[in-house]
């Protein structure tokens, strides 16, 4: 199709691709009410028309857009909030705003939300949250990303491995290693995890620690159950339920965030399960309230006010010629719910 000789404006797009120009304007905000084969075929039509890259090049014709837009997974684990504030933190110092959306860990909506803040106008986008396993479910994210940065826009992510962007990446294999050595060294055999939901690769990860840190101990060296749950600390509760029903032998609970962790302590409070004498428990990323539970929690302490003031960081670079990778490194933080193996 032939680009139109002046700037495209949105009326095009709807005549070329046949459809009024409401359903035109739905799609490329990324708004309900289109189905996703119209919505598909009206951006491929804006494309090629070049209607959705003229926008980009006006707002940041001169310099970076005042509108950074934030896309995490869910606003109120203290996770996100305390990455969140890190962004802001940097924002206001640079005088920019941040506009905060919620994916849900759904990459539908994530995209959705992508698109929202395209339309938007925004000069910066940073997504924070596990990636999936399965790199067709973020690729058109990806290409979309890809448009956006091509046409002046920057782009950088959290915990993220396929969208071809730069990207700070926690430490999460190496830090599940450093929790199940923790405890085997206190004497643990029987431990399970109370693992987030299977596809995200923040879980694969921290679970390919884990499994390595008991391999390397021999194969008698510890029995490791799994226990697929919602990243959240209702997954954390329905985890613990099984593990106690399923696994009522098990020592040690290695929740591989810290929401889930939280809801790990509160069923075993529930169900009278005294901790750390009968039961420990660890946690990952050592949010704010970690230190303040009852027992206070052990986890793994990632810099996460650090990892969203880098992110920003790394977006307000020019773009380079291949993505930068900045890694966050770990510490094990020891606190009161962990302690020896039990003896009977």
């Amino acid at each position: 199709m032939p680009r139109a000789s002046k700037r495209p404006r949105l009326v095009d797009v709807a005549e070329h691709a046949a459809v009024s120009l409401a359903t035109a304007s739905r799609a490329l905000a990324g708004r309900d009410g289109v189905s996703a084969e119209v919505a598909d075929r009206i951006r491929q039509v804006a494309r090629e028309l070049g209607y959705v890259a003229n926008p980009y090049a006006r707002t940041l014709a001169g310099g970076a857009s005042s509108t950074v837009g934030l896309i995490v997974h869910q606003v109120d684990d203290p996770y996100f909030s305390e990455i969140a504030a890190g962004v802001i933190q940097l924002a206001a110092e640079q005088g920019l705003l941040v506009q905060i959306c919620q994916s849900g860990r759904n990459p539908g909506y994530e995209l959705q939300q992508l698109r929202h803040l395209m339309a938007q106008r925004v000069g910066i986008i940073l997504i924070s949250g596990s990636g999936y396993d399965d790199p067709r479910v973020e690729a058109e994210a990806r290409a979309e990303l890809a448009a956006f940065q091509e046409h002046g826009g920057r782009v950088a992510a959290i915990g993220r491995h396929a969208l071809g962007v730069d990207a700070v990446l926690p430490d999460n294999e190496s830090g599940g290693f450093a929790l199940a050595q923790h405890l085997m060294d206190l004497g643990h055999r029987r431990i399970a995890v109370a693992a987030g939901s299977a596809g995200l690769t923040t879980v694969a990860d921290r679970l390919a620690g884990v499994s390595s840190a008991v391999r390397l101990r021999g194969p008698h060296a510890a029995d490791l159950a799994v226990v697929h749950s919602d990243f959240t600390r209702g997954g954390g509760r329905a985890a613990t339920e099984q593990i106690l029903n399923e696994h009522p032998d098990t020592t040690a609970i290695v929740a591989l965030n810290d929401a889930m962790a939280i809801g790990v302590l509160s069923t075993l409070r529930s169900r009278r399960v005294p901790v750390p004498a009968r039961m420990s428990v660890v946690g990952f990323d050592d949010v704010s309230v970690a230190a303040d539970l009852a027992p206070s929690l052990t986890t793994i302490r990632l810099p996460m006010t650090e990892m969203g003031r880098t992110a920003l960081t790394l977006a307000l670079k020019p773009r380079s010629t291949r993505p930068r990778r900045r890694p966050t490194g770990h510490l094990l933080v020891v606190r009161d719910s962990t302690g020896p193996a039990p003896t009977t």
